[in-house]
Order: structure tokens, then sequence, then C-alpha cells
């Protein structure tokens, strides 16, 4: 049976895809799946080689025939968006898909069409399969991309034989943190001890619990501030968290970026040792 694990943060900046990134080099031949589809990055540390390459379509957007259209108005008029001018021009780049404009054209001059909004890849790494996708400037439907995204990743999960699905999640509490939660066997929130970290940590907990998922937290750069990190501390152990892993500031993690590689490649200093600890109670609970 595959089970499935996210990695999550409640913000940005956490170093959460590092954390994400050396655990891929440790598990047991897993499916990595980068579901942070606005901005992913993982690939920048697992060099993936694409091998699959698909077209992501998102909101249908408006299509007009400007000979079949009679210039009634009705499109501009009814458009709430601006995406009609005056002289009933229509800017696709504004449409937002609603339809409202097919609907009242008298003439069925406009119809709604597939726009282009991404990729998706399935790629090989040194450490197994990479489903990712690029999300283009200013498209909707990110959480559709990543559900997509964690469909591909099943399906070459069965094809292969694999038995974990690691997902790099996006931060945050949107709906593609959803999309990368739901179903999911456990859920490790990375937490920086600041007090933006501890927020939006603790509302990406709550979206973990409103789905029934076992979640695990791990600090990082615990000791940049102890007294947030106490407050952390005391916060898992009211509400029945396990903290499985206290991981100290260090700057390895940035040399080992520069050159491509996870922490866990780049050394085998107190970082490392520290994220190993924190996989094998990861891996423990998997289990």
């Amino acid at each position: 049976m595959v089970k499935e694990l996210a990695v999550i943060s409640g913000k940005g900046g956490c170093g959460k895809t590092t954390i994400a990134a050396s655990f891929a080099a440790l598990a047991k031949d897993p499916v990595i799946a980068d579901a942070d589809v606005d901005a992913a990055d993982m690939h920048i540390l697992l060099d993936p080689q694409i091998k699959k390459t698909e077209t992501f379509t998102g909101l249908d957007v408006a299509q007009k025939d400007d000979d079949a259209c009679t210039d009634c108005g009705e499109c501009f008029e009814n458009c709430r968006y601006g995406a009609f001018d005056p002289d009933f021009t229509l800017h696709p780049e504004k449409c937002e898909g609603c339809a409202v404009c097919a609907l009242v054209c008298p003439v069925d001059a406009i119809q709604m069409v597939e726009r282009k909004a991404g990729e998706a890849y399935i790629s090989d790494t040194r450490f197994g399969p990479l489903v990712h996708a690029k999300l283009h400037a200013a498209e909707e439907a990110s959480g559709k991309l990543v559900a997509l995204v964690r469909q591909r990743a099943k399906e070459v999960a069965k094809e292969q034989g694999k038995e974990l699905i690691l997902i790099d999640g996006p931060p945050g509490t949107g709906c593609t943190v959803i999309a990368s939660l739901t179903g999911v066997d456990l859920v490790l929130v990375v937490i920086e001890p600041s007090l933006s970290g501890i927020h939006d940590s603790k509302r990406v907990i709550e979206v973990a619990r409103h789905f029934k998922i076992p979640a695990l937290v791990c600090i990082n750069k615990f000791d940049i501030n102890e007294e947030n990190t106490e407050h952390i501390l005391e916060f898992c152990k009211d509400e029945g968290i396990d903290v499985v892993g206290k991981i100290p500031y260090d700057d390895t993690a940035t040399k080992a970026m520069l050159v491509e590689k996870t922490v866990v490649e780049f050394s085998d200093g107190p970082l490392a040792q520290t994220i190993k600890a924190t996989w094998k109670e990861v891996e423990e609970a998997l289990s």
C-alpha cells in the first residue's frame, strides 16, 4: 500500500523544501511530488531530467467571433471583470471564466475555450521519480494543478511499485494546501520560531485536523528565538502533537543549495544529523 507524506508550513521561508529534499535523499525509493506549483523549487536541488510533459489547462476563457458579432453590447454590459472594451474588443487575459458573456450573447458569437495555463512534468532524479509543475504567471486554478500533480504521482507509484509518495507542499492555508493534504497519511508541519511562523502554523494544523490527518511538528532554526520555541513546544504538548525535530540554524543549508545538493548529501555535520534523526521519527510514524 502506498503511503503519502506531505511536508507543509504555514508560511514561506521556513525551510520546508530544504527538509523535504533531504527526506527524498533519505527515503527508500520514493516518488517525489512538488505541489508548490506557484513557486516550485524542488527541481533546483534535484536536477530532474524531464521524461514527460503534459499541458495543463485551467479555467476556460472567452473567445469572440468578430465576424458573427452584431455589436449589441450585451457582453460589455454584463462583464464584471473588464474583459471587454466599450467597442466590444475582448481582452482574454482579463477574463475570469465566468461565461456570462457567452450566456447573454444573442448570436452565439462568444464561446468558452480552454487556455493553456501551465505544464506538468514527470522526471527522473537521483532519488527517484519527481512529479512537478509550472503554473504560468497570473493564471488561476493552482489547486487543480496540484491535484493533477498528485494524481500523476499516484500513477507513477503504482506503475513502478513504489511505497511512498513524498509531497513538498505549498505554504499557507489556501486551496493549494488543501489540494496537497486531502487523503494523505501524515503531515509534517515545519515551523520557524517567529511570531508569523507560529500564527500561520497553528492555522495549517487546524486545516490538517479538519481533514482528520495526523500531524507531526518540526521546529526549524529553533535557536534563533528559543523563547518562541518554548511557546511552540507548549502549544504542541497542549494539543497532543509530537515534535519530532528541533533543527538548529546552520548556513550549511545555504552552502548546499548553492551547489544544488541536499543537506544530507553535502555534509554529515550537526545539521545533517538532526535532519536524519527527524526523518527516522517521521518514517516510524508512517509505518
